[in-house]
């Protein structure tokens, strides 16, 4: 069926989509059935998570209406219809935040003997200890700034928590308004001792009296504004992207205010000032019970209280690196010469075999050369550290870094300067185009020949998130792919017009049309009667061309599974239009974040692993890979995870057409529902390495 074909309200509105994935990390910090420190994780992950949203995401939409360029969404909406509709939702989410912190968290961790407590709430000694700590850490610190005649209204950083305080001069009695800054770089809750908390602005609420000696404070409230913190760095900058963009980087906390957060209890005086100083409207201001800025939860869920968390969890060693003889850490590019290696992180670690892949190979004396992506990693990344290894030992070492990488940007111009001075040749990729892709190679000479051992992942080289986020990679030595990949650093390098690959599906020439063609495939696979099924895993489904191409399997009667973490714009179970598709989103101790795209083929199957959802920015303004597992076994295990994830017996968020999520809460049976990243962790437990 053609796409004019297809009704007009098909898509559902990406941003309240994603708001909608919030309220998913949201419902399980009202889970009872996790411990209470994982609760109050997810409650900071929640607050993280709107804040970037509101920094990008409405940023954006505000800028598209200022403008003028404001077109209407795939889902009909105009911009402004989306961020009315997106300021109704976001208030009630973060009133729902705010009151599952006060009236079920607090309690839970109370009850354990965990207490965040207000100033009032302090004994004596507590209070004599805070009046030292205030002394010693916060009064050399602290500016406060006045507004009057000569003191025009101060600049307010972005996502700084700050104190408007009214003073009055007792001499004259004229009232006046000041703001005081809370240091980001102290705790946002301060240790008493004992566990027991308390937010660091009321420690400085209660000595503002020594701020502003010899007056009188009336009042004091805390706010917190958040501000358009997009980069945008223009094509012409690209000769000196660093410059550019660190220029751009500075402009970054001069951006408008797009949302102003003040606790509930503020003077209705002190508020209009702020607004009107800020320049926001009533829709932009959320009234919420203190405290603010929950991401600073994390200072407490990092206690060492492993009986209100969730089992420690350490990753093994993949099975096909570990070596039965020996147990000395394996030899992974032996391990690759053998037979290609599939890893799903976290459940096998990171360490064990991508970095320490990178860690042999600068070291190894025939290897010649490491040609590498990089999108994130930390600033003392052990992959880092490998690189500059192998240039010291006389290697050729290429980075390919993606320095527009969104707010890692700083972090990533730092250690790429590291990296060059180090004498690795380092790029910053194509005009116009993010690096994405997550690609490593590493050419030997094996005595023989020279032979290619590639990496090709679906989660970024940073060891410490591997821990955290679940992500697919392939080892592989065959020679098709290391040829697809030579040709790949080429065009990232130099000038290459190289778009035709056997093993992978490149962004932006290959990615949409390759997965489009082969939705194509299985409609004509099921009329002709042979094995036919479509199933996607990735973060975001968001492109209406490959949306369309989903409608059209359905339609034609493929089982369409989609598995997404976040955004899903596509509709399922609308009759006449997506009967035959399922949409589920897993969220847990882990963040799914691999990609993976299944077809049945005919009885052939075809499994597809890499860095590319299917948005718009991914296949069309980033470079972005996919390498098509060949391995049977490894087919066959990205296909028992969705068999898995879709069984009618594990705990899923599925899709209802209007858009609702709804959690799962009991098998068709009436029985428990299995958690799947937990089911996942016991079979991991329960392996046996040699």
């Amino acid at each position: 069926m053609e796409t004019e074909s297809l009704p007009a309200d098909r898509f559902l509105d990406r941003e309240l989509s994603w708001l909608a994935f919030n309220q998913r990390v949201l419902e399980l910090a009202e889970d009872q059935d996790l411990p209470c420190l994982e609760r109050a994780k997810f409650l900071a992950i929640f607050a993280s998570n709107l804040d970037e949203f509101f920094m990008v995401r409405v940023a954006g939409l505000k800028r598209r209406i200022a403008t003028g360029i404001a077109v209407k969404a795939a889902s009909g909406l105009s911009p402004r219809e989306v961020l009315e509709n997106i300021w109704e939702r976001a208030h009630e989410l973060q009133r729902q935040h705010a009151h599952a912190f006060r009236d079920d968290i607090l309690p839970a961790l109370s009850g354990v003997g965990i207490q965040l407590l207000r100033w009032e709430s302090l004994s004596e000694s507590e209070r004599r200890e805070m009046d030292v700590f205030f002394d010693a850490h916060l009064f050399p610190v602290l500016t406060p700034l006045a507004v009057d005649p000569s003191h025009p209204f101060p600049y307010i950083s972005g996502l700084s928590l700050n104190l408007a305080v009214v003073v009055r001069n007792p001499i004259t009695g004229l009232e006046l308004f000041a703001r005081v800054k809370i240091p980001p770089s102290l705790p946002r809750f301060v240790l008493l001792g004992d566990q027991r908390f308390v937010p660091l602005e009321d420690v400085i609420a209660a000595h503002l009296d020594q701020l502003f000696p010899g007056m009188q404070v009336l009042q004091h409230h805390s706010f917190r504004v958040t501000r358009n913190e997009d980069v945008e760095v223009e094509e012409d900058d690209a000769e000196n992207l660093l410059l550019a963009l660190e220029r751009e980087l500075m402009r970054r906390r001069f951006g408008p205010p797009v949302r102003l957060e003040v606790e509930e209890s503020i003077d209705s005086h002190v508020l209009a000032l702020l607004v009107s100083e800020l320049d926001v409207n009533e829709h932009e201001v959320f009234h919420l019970p203190g405290p603010l800025d929950l991401t600073g939860l994390w200072s407490v869920v990092t206690l060492d209280r492993d009986d209100l968390k969730q089992p420690r969890f350490v990753s093994k060693t993949a099975k096909r690196l570990a070596d039965v003889e020996s147990s000395s850490p394996p030899d992974v590019l032996a391990a690759i010469r053998e037979r290609d290696v599939l890893l799903h992180h976290p459940y096998d670690s990171f360490s064990t075999s991508v970095q320490l892949f990178l860690e042999q190979a600068a070291v190894d004396p025939n290897v010649l050369a490491i040609k590498q992506t990089l999108y994130r990693t930390s600033g003392d990344s052990p992959i880092v550290d490998a690189l500059i290894n192998a240039a010291e030992n006389g290697k050729q070492v290429l980075a390919i870094v993606e320095i527009k990488a969104r707010f890692d940007e700083q972090n990533n111009i730092d250690w790429s300067r590291k990296l060059e001075q180090s004498g690795v040749h380092v790029v910053y990729g194509l005009v116009g185009l993010k690096t994405h892709s997550k690609l490593s190679m590493v050419v030997r000479n094996d005595g023989d020949q020279l032979r290619r051992y590639c990496h090709i992942g679906t989660g970024n080289y940073h060891p410490k998130t591997a821990r955290l986020y679940e992500d697919f990679g392939l080892l592989t030595c065959n020679p098709e792919v290391g040829d697809d990949i030579s040709n790949l650093f080429n065009v990232l390098s130099g000038y290459s017009l190289h778009t035709e690959y056997a093993r992978l599906l490149v962004a932006p020439h290959s990615v949409r049309t390759g997965l489009i063609e082969r939705i194509d495939r299985e409609i004509e696979h099921h009329r002709q009667g042979r094995p036919a099924r479509i199933r996607f895993k990735c973060n975001a489904l968001v492109d209406e061309r490959v949306i369309d191409a989903l409608y059209r399997a359905s339609q034609a009667g493929v089982q369409v599974d989609i598995w997404v973490r976040g955004i899903c714009a596509m509709r399922p179970g609308v009759f006449g239009l997506s009967e035959m598709t399922r949409v589920i989103s897993i969220l847990g101790r882990f963040l799914e974040h691999s990609r993976a795209f299944c077809f049945d083929n005919g009885g052939d199957p075809e499994t597809w692993i890499g860095s590319a959802d299917m948005m718009h920015r991914n296949l069309d303004r980033r470079v972005e890979a996919l390498v098509r597992l060949k391995d049977p076994e490894h087919i066959t295990s990205v296909n028992d995870l969705f068999d898995l994830a879709f069984d009618p017996r594990t705990s899923v968020w599925d899709l209802h057409p209007d858009g609702a999520w709804l959690r799962r809460t009991t098998a068709p049976d009436g029985s428990p529902l299995r958690e799947f990243q937990e089911t996942l962790v016991a079979r991991q437990g329960k392996r046996i390495d040699p």
